[in-house]
């Protein structure tokens, strides 16, 4: 699946798919447990009054991850079969659904008047704020991660590791930029963040890199996580999800790597620890928040990176990026909760739930509530109070 550790090797897979055929039509094998089975659900008292505002439906990611865009304009996502809705954010009410003409693998990216999705084979679309498509272009490969809009561009990094620029409002090209493919790569979705003037793009074997918007000239390029090990498996550090951008502090986090932040503007490194995680970060004034690999949620100080809490009570989850909402930091799980941790020390504070689809992508913070798409095609707001 994009959004989890997913590796095209040919030969294994035929191994073990040809041992699962032997155990099925074998009557006496016995069934295995599973494997790190997920954490049970606690009980807990909850502080923190979360109410579902309105719920819809969208349609099934299939494969991919898709994320809502939330704008002044309204709500915007897309589903697996081409589907692209606009909501009303404060009603939920449905403004507009058409379809791309194509099947999707990524999207949503918006700025509220422009909106990105990107089709199968690397086509990008835009469409306006009513629906309306502006323009399609042919990206060198599959896109997996959400375009991203602003400031008169739309940026979307292809597989093949090239970012490219485009007019937001003709769909020409204004720059590209070239990295080197790992040889091999976690297919996942690192994600893009515009924060004027600069572009951060996560990128495959661990490195995070500063674009400037107006040129496309890199600024800087630093390494989260350097691929170590004796294997190309074991040397996969790819960056994960999307960095966290707030004043001069840019945070990531990488696949086998490491956790940490560096100054936004030259690249400098403030801390890093070791980490794995294949979700990105998210952070306020005095903290970094980040899941590993296996479901343990841990917070940071930002500016040395001294551990301030772990809370290991979802383990094996498969948890979403966090989010900052309000008082409270919120994670996403495989069977469709949505689970509310104390940004102070790691505690619950609330849980409520989805339609049991698994909320792959990052919950989206709005004032103080959250907008939640799930992989079975739900889409949802909630107030958390």
């Amino acid at each position: 699946m994009p959004f989890r550790t997913t590796f095209i090797v040919t030969v294994l897979g035929v191994l073990l798919s040809g041992c699962s055929a032997l155990s099925a039509i074998n009557p006496f094998a016995s069934k295995a447990p599973a494997k790190n089975p997920p954490a049970a659900l606690i009980e807990f008292k909850p502080s923190l009054d979360v109410r579902t505002v309105w719920k819809s439906s969208v349609g099934n990611s299939g494969d991919y991850t898709f994320s809502p865009a939330v704008t002044n304009s309204g709500v915007y996502a897309a589903a697996a079969d081409g589907t692209v809705v606009r909501m009303e954010l404060t009603s939920g009410r449905e403004i507009w659904r058409m379809n791309a003409g194509s099947s999707l693998t990524a999207g949503v990216g918006s700025d509220g008047e422009t909106i990105a999705v990107a089709g199968t084979d690397g086509v990008l679309f835009a469409f306006d704020s009513d629906g309306k498509q502006r323009w399609k272009t042919q990206a060198s490969s599959e896109i997996l991660s959400a375009p991203a809009v602003g400031q008169g561009l739309v940026i979307a990094r292809s597989i093949d590791n090239r970012i490219v620029a485009f007019d937001s409002a003709t769909g020409a090209r204004k720059w590209t930029v070239q990295r080197t493919v790992p040889p091999l790569t976690l297919r996942t979705a690192p994600g893009i963040v515009i924060a004027a003037p600069f572009a951060y793009v996560a990128l495959p074997g661990g490195r995070l890199v500063a674009i400037a918007l107006a040129t496309g000239a890199v600024r800087w390029e630093a390494a989260v996580g350097d691929p170590r090990g004796a294997t190309e498996l074991e040397r996969i550090a790819d960056v994960s999800g999307m960095p966290a951008v707030l004043g001069r502090d840019v945070c990531a986090v990488a696949y086998q790597g490491r956790v940490g932040c560096l100054d936004a503007v030259s690249g400098a490194g403030r801390w890093a620890k070791d980490f794995s995680s294949d979700v990105g970060v998210s952070m306020d004034g005095r903290f970094v928040y980040a899941v590993t690999e296996n479901g343990v949620v841990h917070a940071f100080t930002r500016d040395t990176g001294a551990s301030v809490w772990r809370n290991d009570k979802l383990a094996n989850r498969q948890l979403s990026a966090p989010v900052v909402i309000g008082k409270g930091l919120a994670v996403g799980d495989a069977q469709g909760f949505l689970h509310f941790l104390s940004r102070e020390d790691g505690s619950f504070i609330a849980r409520t739930e989805t339609d049991g689809g698994r909320i792959a992508a990052a919950p989206v913070a709005v004032g103080g509530g959250v907008v939640v798409q799930t992989q079975s095609g739900g889409l949802f707001a909630f107030t958390a109070n």
